[in-house]
């Protein structure tokens, strides 16, 4: 049984919305014997159903914790023995951080978050978690006749973009925006800003993806760069490298070859990386090359056996991987173990607090 709002220790009054043959799902109604865990949401939108932060009524400390522990679960069950090195990373802001919100559209072009586990949106005007130059467009922005808007800031740059699905037509914006439709982009179209991290400046376009926060973007940096210190010199793998992040930063003095499956990355990595080798290829597909060293950061669903084998077919002894889910991070370290890699140490970086998004940097030696 899985309980949305529970936490461990706790006795609750629940209620089951979804039954299957060997699990349930079920919400709290109320807590009847609160875990000292528990704390109140700090953001009053929590209350009226928005389901953007999920995780706001566990007390910040309980939250690092709690995802520790969850990494620590997943490497366990992968075979790894008990008390692996996983351990926390440095403490991010809790507020004002996020750099990239996709919101709804409501009537009169209002904006507001989808309610948990449904369609319809609450409207707002203010973002706990937001940048503040985000959060005036909340207040400020007419976003016409679209259905959703994904907002984005370059937090160093202060540089401003709103993508508007399906079309930007009617939308009424501060004139710093650029505002481009989704209709647009699929017509061929580029709008573009530029972020700063660890010294690369970096162009990001509507389509592509990045870190949502520059300031979690660069301690993923220094714990890659820290994974692979013990690389000799020679040429570095950046699987999975969307805009080239990694290759721009740890990369530096190295040759770089950036692998990455979205056309719109894989331009804006040839711009911020011109001496690169910049490949558009699923992983998988790639024939793999000799390198020194490999990073990779691949979606939710990790690496995959295929994958896995195709980096470990570069012969690199050292490998980084940067996981957002604990339970591929625990299937990609049993591939990866199989083709002689070792875990030497996992860091838990808290990127999104309040909610249960979970980010891991994974040192692996063969």
């Amino acid at each position: 049984m899985f309980v949305e709002g529970a936490l461990p220790g706790e006795m609750v009054d629940a209620m089951v919305y979804d039954e299957r043959a060997s699990y349930a799902r079920a919400t709290v109604i109320e807590v009847i014997q609160p875990s000292p865990a528990r704390g109140n949401a700090p953001c009053p939108h929590v209350a009226r159903g928005c389901g953007g932060c999920g995780w706001q009524h566990i007390s910040p400390p309980a939250q690092v914790g709690f995802k520790v522990g969850l990494v620590d679960e997943a490497l366990r069950r992968a075979g790894h023995d008990p008390g692996a090195d996983v351990r926390a990373g440095p403490p991010l802001p809790s507020t004002g951080y996020r750099t990239t919100l996709r919101v709804a559209v409501a009537g009169a072009g209002r904006p507001g978050f989808r309610r948990a586990r449904r369609h319809d949106v609450v409207e707002v005007d203010s973002c706990l978690v937001a940048h503040p130059l985000l959060e005036e467009l909340l207040v400020s922005a007419d976003f016409g006749g679209a259905s959703e808007a994904v907002l984005r800031v370059g937090a160093r740059t202060g540089q401003r973009l709103c993508v508007l699905s399906p079309t930007d037509a009617g939308a009424r914006l501060d004139a710093d925006v650029r505002v481009i439709g989704r209709d647009e982009l699929a017509g061929g179209r580029r709008a573009w800003i530029f972020e700063e991290v660890a010294g690369a400046r970096l162009r990001l376009s509507a389509g592509s993806f990045f870190q949502a926060r520059p300031d979690g973007a660069e301690v993923l940096v220094d714990l890659v760069g820290q994974a692979l210190s013990g690389a000799p010199p020679g040429p570095l793998v950046d699987a999975y490298g969307g805009v080239g992040l990694f290759g721009a930063t740890i990369g530096r003095g190295r040759p770089v070859t950036v692998l990455e499956s979205s056309a719109s990355a894989i331009a804006d990595a040839r711009v911020n990386l011109p001496t690169a080798r910049a490949r558009q290829t699923d992983v998988e597909r790639w024939r793999p090359q000799p390198a020194a060293a490999v990073v990779a950061d691949p979606p939710r669903s990790g690496l995959g056996r295929r994958a896995a084998a195709v980096l470990a077919g570069t012969g690199a002894n050292h490998l980084a991987l940067v996981s957002c889910d604990p339970a591929s991070l625990g299937r990609d370290s049993a591939l990866l173990h199989a083709h002689g890699f070792r875990l030497q140490w996992a860091t838990v970086v808290d990127m999104f607090p309040g909610t249960p998004h979970i980010e891991t940097v994974s040192c692996f030696t063969r």
